[in-house]
């Protein structure tokens, strides 16, 4: 007979755990009418828009494959990732260094205040809708002015909260981050609709991929991959005119 392998070293038995409500939760979350202000932001993005860096739909594909490998996978969601064990162990010290560290790998200032405006919005609005005495005690921490709020690291507590598994948790971050990143280009590139569609559905692979990469990585690997991107961030305050914060 075949051994089974231990559940707790099986991602597929982990992957499968996400239930019917969980889901629905995570979908609202992330939906573009949710109030939290992810979509007022393209970071960096309109700085190459503006530049004529990005004006085809295989460009936009391009710059968000390097969003997501070399920004997002070392970055946000390998905070997510910790975030969200430490939140099981509730380890508040590890959670505080985690909200620093989120702060400081974040060069540009218009990256780390939206990471910290969006933060502050998402537990706003997510506190109310669930009883998680451990968020609030969170959200304590941020009126009293204790932590910053990065979002990575509520959106970490959050899902650990709601009891979804680390991997629907990263990779549902990862598919709005890009799905932001198109919406806003529609809006600030002469693109159409079907464009903006196609290319979100060109990068879903990209996405799964991403966050199968996360889970086999560790805060020894947390680095900032995407120079390029936090100089076009430094950039973006000093454009002729803009219509996304960052």
């Amino acid at each position: 007979m075949k051994q089974l392998n231990d559940a707790s070293s099986n991602r597929s038995n982990t992957v499968d755990t996400l239930t019917n409500f969980s889901l629905l939760q995570l979908l609202q979350i992330h939906d573009s009418a949710f109030p939290i202000g992810s979509y007022t932001h393209s970071y960096g993005m309109e700085t190459y828009i503006q530049e004529d860096i990005i004006r085809t739909k295989e460009q936009l594909v391009e710059f968000c494959q390097v969003y997501l490998f070399h920004n997002v996978v070392y970055g946000d969601a390998i905070l997510i990732q910790e975030a969200f064990h430490a939140a099981k162990r509730r380890d508040v010290a590890r959670l505080i260094e985690l909200d620093q560290l989120c702060g400081a790998m974040k060069l540009a200032k218009e990256s780390r205040d939206a990471s910290v405006n969006v933060g502050k919005q998402f537990m706003r609005t997510v506190a109310p809708l669930m009883e998680s005495p451990f968020l609030l005690q969170w959200k304590e921490k941020i009126d009293h002015e204790e932590v910053k709020g990065h979002y990575a690291v509520l959106y970490g507590i959050y899902c650990e909260a709601l009891g979804v598994n680390v991997f629907h948790a990263i990779m549902t971050f990862m598919y709005a981050s890009i799905s932001g990143l198109v919406q806003n280009a529609v809006r600030a590139v002469p693109f159409g609709q079907n464009t903006g569609v196609q290319a979100l559905h060109e990068l879903l692979a990209s996405v799964e991929e991403a966050a199968k990469t996360v889970l086999t990585l560790t805060m020894d690997d947390l680095a900032n991959n995407a120079l390029g991107i936090e100089l076009a961030s430094m950039k973006h305050e000093f454009l002729f005119s803009r219509l996304f914060i960052s």
